[in-house]
């Protein structure tokens, strides 16, 4: 599974090994950022230290945007070697990162994942539309031709063919890439089709339709998507919103919310039927290759067809595969340490 270890020295600058002294300091791979990735980074690193016999790299769940504010802190052993991200990197956070001297990133689309809406399997099966959950769970909401603070406690008000059941919602904070991908995929497209939203400029309808409630129905669970799967196992009448893989790993007490009568599933995911898909992605700082041990190797095999591939053991874990021509383009690009380019927004 590191057989293009070998492969990756290339298109690495000779600045890579500046600091290359200093690497003493530490000899463990450190890796952070989006809590969806999480799993996947933590499985590589398990991998990746059963074959080679090197220590294990530390993997921390600290949202995308934590993440990345950490990442892009600068280079050296005190500072993280790669980040996951459930979103791509925006250009406010590569302008911090070339701000402190991380130029030279190599970014990876690692595959897709879905954001699901999932509930205990102890209650009954509930079809959502975007719609809906802006409804439910915006904070203000469209009524009579005015916004108005949201006033829908129980999901029948907002749909009489919804249950009786209250609107009790636990989702990712706002440091989350999970929460920012669920106001675009779902807040900001539920929220069209409204007229008072149709009157409004662009900026105050982005604000509108991206605001979630704070009087209690959206409950904020943090970075860890595993309370969230507890709290929903001890609450039949609450949903939760994380990504696929913890829904996937969990099949056995939780199920889906059908989405417009679509659930997510791989082959949802993957073509595009399930309306809340999204890509995922991990960044190196291509500086930290040759001075930390063992990254160049811990790189290879998160990229490797073992890890990445249709029968990959990340597949296993929840990851909706990339197309193999895609997956080999994105092999390439990282196994030579290629830069990206700045985000355009």
């Amino acid at each position: 599974m590191l057989k293009h270890s070998l492969i990756v020295a290339f298109g690495i600058g000779a600045g890579a090994m500046a600091w290359t002294g200093e690497a003493a300091a530490r000899d463990q791979i450190r890796v952070v950022g989006s809590s969806t990735v999480f799993p996947y980074s933590q499985a590589v690193a398990e991998e990746f230290g059963n074959a080679t016999g090197n220590v294990a790299p530390v993997v921390e769940s600290t949202g995308t945007g934590g993440g990345m504010k950490i990442f892009c802190q600068g280079i050296g052993p005190s500072h993280p070697d790669a980040t996951g991200a459930s979103r791509a990197m925006k250009k406010s956070e590569w302008d911090q990162c070339t701000k402190n001297g991380v130029t030279n990133i190599s970014e990876a689309m690692i595959g897709f994942d879905g954001l699901s809406v999932a509930h205990s399997r102890k209650a009954k099966a509930i079809d959502l539309t975007k719609r809906q959950l802006y409804l439910a769970l915006a904070a203000e909401v469209p009524i009579k031709g005015k916004l108005v603070a949201n006033p829908y406690k129980t999901w029948n008000q907002i749909d009489a063919k919804l249950p009786a059941m209250a609107i009790r919602v636990y989702g990712p904070p706002p440091t989350s890439g999970t929460r920012d991908a669920f106001v675009e995929l779902v807040m900001e497209e539920g929220c069209k089709g409204f007229a008072e939203i149709k009157t409004l400029d662009k900026d105050k309808a982005k604000e509108v339709c991206a605001r979630m409630r704070q009087d209690g129905p959206f409950i904020e669970a943090g970075e860890n998507d595993n309370l969230i799967v507890q709290r929903l196992n001890s609450d039949p009448t609450a949903l939760g919103i994380f990504g696929y893989s913890f829904l996937y790993e969990n099949q056995d007490s939780l199920s889906a919310v059908t989405i417009a009568g679509v659930a997510p599933s791989f082959e949802t995911i993957a073509n595009g039927s399930y309306g809340i898909s999204r890509p995922i992605y991990m960044y190196f700082k291509n500086a930290h290759r040759r001075a930390i041990k063992g990254f160049n190797e811990f790189i290879a095999e998160y990229v490797s067809d073992a890890a990445l591939g249709a029968d990959g053991y990340l597949h296993e874990r929840g990851l909706v595969p990339l197309p193999d021509a895609k997956r080999a383009v994105v092999q390439k690009a990282v196994l030579q340490a290629k830069p990206m380019a700045a985000p355009a927004k």
